[in-house]
């Protein structure tokens, strides 16, 4: 489906408001100046603030999943931990391509903020769900619910939303979408090793 270029402005717009003032730091105003458009727009597209955030945080989600599935099927003809790898990439890339909104719904997630977790629980779950199955896939059948894989992978569920809880940490070092680029190669190495690591320690223990 074509996207509406208007339409899209607006949730870019929305996106780097929310990023730096919050939802309620923010007004429908504020999104339609950043925008350049007339306000009545935007109840036009999406009703209200409200109808505007859940737009974007469903078209993010379902953008995203679309992305992992994807990796999936193009990847399956690789071992699962190279599948798990591809799969690590692709999720970092898109959300680094996506920061603002990326951050600001970690942000609100890691406040337990209802109205996005409500909006967010089913993609959430699916989430976990492919990345639980990709992960565990990496070990011997027998050994993939043992109590250690389980903070294993909790580890690695860390690691993936941590850039986007921590943004301040290393937000004055990204200049360009080059140094986004940069970010993407250098971070998903580190998780590619750890997950080297992780097998490796699972062949010592099993040989």
């Amino acid at each position: 489906m074509k996207k509406n270029p208007t339409k899209q402005k607006v949730i870019d717009a929305a996106s780097s408001l929310f990023f730096q003032n919050g939802f309620h730091g923010t007004s429908v105003r504020d999104i339609a100046d950043k925008a350049d458009i007339n306000v009545s727009l935007i109840s036009y597209y999406f009703k209200s603030k409200q109808g505007l955030l859940e737009y974007a945080v469903t078209q993010y989600y379902e953008a995203y999943l679309e992305t992992i599935e994807a990796s999936l099927e193009e990847s399956e003809s690789l071992i699962p931990l190279e599948q798990l790898k591809e799969m690590v990439d692709v999720i970092i890339q898109y959300k680094q391509h996506n920061y603002q909104l990326s951050c600001f719904i970690q942000r609100e997630l890691s406040l337990d903020s209802v109205f996005v977790r409500e909006m967010a629980v089913t993609y959430l779950a699916k989430e976990n769900y492919l990345i639980s199955n990709a992960f565990y896939a990496i070990f011997p059948e027998k050994k993939r619910k043992q109590q250690d894989n389980q903070f294993l992978l909790m580890q690695l569920k860390g690691m993936l939303i941590t850039p986007y809880l921590l943004q301040h940490e290393w937000r004055s070092q990204v200049v360009g979408s080059s140094s986004h680029d940069l970010f993407v190669k250098n971070y998903t190495r580190t998780i590619d090793n750890w997950l080297n690591y992780v097998v490796e320690q699972n062949s010592e223990t099993t040989g």
